[in-house]
């Protein structure tokens, strides 16, 4: 099977789409899928690599972001290097590369070597996300099968979340936590076999270049000051951790200033003098920050506080997933009779609603309540999820969409690993402050010094220690760990709260997507 050319394509009639193009959708489908399900997958697998490599709490919130941080640094390159050198080859390249770094992810000896490998795993996959959005757009070029496309591309995404929980419990509990990154290796494989076949290569000839120095300059603003905050947030000198923090805002002050002097620029700051879209954006960016900060402590809290399995948790998470998809799906409907800022407002006050449930919890309360949580505030994003992109292209100038689109796609990468990073290392100093006084005394050296590090070094110290011994870490270890969880759902509570206020002050009344 010879496959599509770029002139072949372009000269089909808008109705000429056979199975070819249908075959190569659902192709595009499985890295959507993929990394959809990722997510949920590294954080069910945290407790068993914690056990294994031993990693510090720093290290650890290093293997869960630096993945998204690459992501948000490298999109919008990667879709300008996928117009210059072909859609379809950046994607090949991409899946082999990410396969590469899956299997040196699963098979690192050390904290170090994973945290390398989750970045190199970054860079990769932001070749997919851009490359397969732009496949999509190629290969159906009537509006209303176009939609369709998008529209099944989107519900593989979904399928993903929904899938994530179940599938990568039963993974992890069968193969261990290697699992989480091996996953990807048969996909990588499908797609680099089905892909020349399938897909057809495109080129923009009038594509620009990447400017490297601005890409340099924004992964050094965003890595450097999340190093700052995670050092204070360790117990690090203030006065060299807010140097740091104020190195990496002088490097954001020189990327703007150099984004304002290019003819094309890597972000067009520009855009940020519009109050909607800039609204917007906060929106996707802290929405997402306070879900993804809290859903880490809430995995880890399933398995090191109440002692689940990782199929176990996996089920507990599965109405939150489900909560998820069925809001996304009505928010469409909701803002063809509603004004959209009242609909991401109010959905933005029922996530708000839903923080405060784990952010009151505690031991004795149980998973329900948990879980009841999780389950509201998914209620609440799953309309923020579905109208994002809308809500920060419909605000911008028609001929700045895809500047937009783009800058939407880097918040939502962005927004997740900053709440990682940056409610990840608030919650673990809540944890290290409680946990000093409440170990008893006469414990072995490594065993009191792991307990002050993580809920998962302190369950894994627990179980070299006697019967008595182990009980006495575990018992304040898990309640220091609440704490932690109580602190970053209060956290997220507050934020959500005020980006539904910020909702109804400067969205537009109505989305002229949802007119359409």
């Amino acid at each position: 099977m010879t496959p599509p050319s770029e002139r072949e394509v372009a000269g089909r009639s808008p109705d000429a789409v056979g199975a070819r193009q249908w075959a190569g959708l659902a192709m595009l489908a499985l890295p959507t899928l993929l990394l959809a399900m990722d997510v949920t997958v590294l954080y069910l697998a945290v407790p068993r690599l914690s056990a294994d490599l031993r990693p510090t709490g720093e290290q650890l919130l290093w293997i869960t972001d630096v993945y998204g941080f690459m992501i948000a640094g490298f999109l919008v390159t990667m879709g300008t290097l996928g117009d210059r050198i072909g859609r379809r080859r950046l994607l090949m390249w991409g899946a082999g590369a990410f396969g590469v770094a899956s299997v040196a992810a699963a098979y690192a000896p050390s904290a170090e070597a994973l945290i390398a490998a989750r970045a190199l795993l970054g860079i990769a996959g932001a070749t997919l996300m851009p490359s397969t959005l732009a496949l999509i757009s190629n290969m159906f070029r009537d509006a209303r099968r176009r939609g369709t496309a998008i529209g099944i591309w989107a519900a593989s995404m979904s399928g993903g979340v929904a899938l994530g929980p179940v599938v990568g419990g039963a993974l992890l509990e069968s193969f261990g936590w290697g699992a989480a990154f091996l996953i990807a290796v048969p996909v990588m494989a499908l797609l680099l076999v089905g892909g020349p076949l399938l897909l057809p290569e495109y080129r923009d000839t009038t594509a620009g270049r990447s400017d490297l120095v601005s890409v340099a300059l924004s992964l050094i603003t965003m890595l450097t000051i999340v190093y700052g905050v995670k050092l204070l947030a360790h117990g690090g000198d203030p006065i060299l951790s807010g140097g740091i923090v104020l190195a990496g805002l002088a490097a954001g002050a020189v990327f703007r200033r150099r984004q304002l002097r290019l003819a094309a620029p890597v972000l067009d700051v520009t855009l940020f003098r519009n109050r909607a879209l800039t609204g917007a954006l906060l929106v996707l960016l802290l929405g997402l920050a306070a879900t993804g900060g809290t859903y880490l402590f809430v995995t880890r809290f399933l398995q090191g506080v109440a002692g689940l399995s990782p199929l176990a948790a996996g089920l507990w998470l599965v109405p939150s997933s489900v909560a998820m998809i069925l809001t996304s799906l009505a928010a469409p409907v909701l803002v063809r009779r509603l004004p959209v800022r009242f609909v991401v407002a109010g959905s933005l006050a029922v996530s708000a609603a839903g923080f405060l449930l784990p952010a009151l919890l505690d031991q004795a309360a149980g998973l329900p309540l948990l879980i009841a949580g999780i389950v509201v505030v998914y209620v609440g994003q799953g309309p923020i999820m579905a109208l994002g992109t809308g809500l920060v292209v419909d605000s911008a100038p028609p001929e700045k969409a895809g500047s937009a689109a783009a800058m939407s796609e880097t918040s939502t990468e962005l927004g997740l690993a900053l709440g990682v990073a940056v409610l990840g290392s608030v919650g673990a100093a809540a944890y290290r402050q409680a946990m000093p006084d409440a170990l008893p005394a006469g414990l072995p050296p490594e065993a009191t010094s792991a307990a002050r590090d993580s809920i998962e070094a302190a369950v894994t110290a627990a179980t070299r220690l006697p019967p008595a011994q182990a009980e006495a870490v575990l018992v304040p270890a898990r309640e220091a760990f609440t704490m932690g969880l109580n602190l970053v759902a209060g956290i997220g509570a507050a934020v959500t709260l005020a980006l539904a206020v910020l909702a109804l002050m400067v969205l537009r009344r109505r989305s002229p997507a949802a007119d359409a």
